[in-house]
């Protein structure tokens, strides 16, 4: 059986220390213009800016949420120091015995790498099938936010070095201090950021899981909407008055 994940057999295996999180900061003024939309849980509210440089995932996303399709939806795989995982349809009525994972939409979402864009803490992304997936399309609805974990330079060499890639300053500094998981780069499509509401990842990352799939015990469930921009407030003093 396939299932839509966030990370393979392989980085599962990186063996690295854990070190404390940190709040974030917001990422680069560049990808900060967007859709924001709110996801609801028990545990607290997530402010998120979906990313216009990434818009086939932001407009599925806005799609998805207009029509209500994440409404009552599970996290239904939640990894401590990595990520939380929602959006499959198959868990919204889920008995607690049910393994998840596998609903879709029945179409998947081209990838958009941008590597101004990555794995950061509170980095909202698109899970995928990893096997005969040579593109790496994105599920049309499954998604994931990565909580992460902070790294020390000398760990972040080591990773580039394995996977043959140059890390970014921007990028060691943020994954040394803010945290995240940067072996995902450019490998599942980023089109977000929790931009309020870091808190609310670590206490749903927190909760008690079934080993086996990694479900939550007690169903955490999401309601996300659209946040409406705020009108604009003309500032009358500004004008100028025609003179008769």
């Amino acid at each position: 059986m396939k299932y839509y994940t966030a990370i393979s057999t392989l980085f599962m295996m990186l063996s690295v220390s854990l070190f404390a999180q940190k709040d974030g900061t917001a990422p680069s003024d560049t990808a900060l213009k967007g859709q924001m939309v709110l996801i609801h849980t028990e545990f607290g509210d997530m402010k998120v800016l979906l990313y216009d440089v990434t818009p086939k995932h932001r407009d599925n996303f806005i799609k998805l949420v207009e029509t209500g399709f994440y409404d009552s939806l599970l996290f239904h795989r939640v990894i401590k120091n990595f990520m939380i995982q929602g959006g499959d349809p198959l868990s919204k009525n889920a008995p607690p015995e049910q393994g998840l994972g596998m609903g879709d939409v029945g179409y998947t979402v081209p990838a958009e790498f941008n590597d101004t864009l990555f794995h950061r803490k509170g980095a909202l992304a698109a899970a995928r099938f990893g096997e005969n997936n040579p593109l790496k399309n994105s599920s049309g609805c499954q998604f994931y936010i990565v909580q992460g974990q902070t790294f020390q330079p000398e760990q972040l060499d080591m990773m580039a070095l394995q996977q043959g890639v140059k890390l970014s300053d921007l990028k060691k500094s943020t994954y040394s201090t803010v945290g995240g998981y940067p072996p995902l780069d450019n490998s599942y499509t980023v089109f977000g950021q929790v931009i309020e509401g870091l808190d609310v990842i670590d206490k749903i990352a927190n909760v008690q899981i079934r080993p086996n799939d990694h479900r939550p015990l007690q169903d955490v469930r999401m309601k996300i909407t659209l946040i409406k921009p705020e009108p604009l407030i003309e500032d009358m003093g500004s004008k100028k008055t025609k003179k008769n």
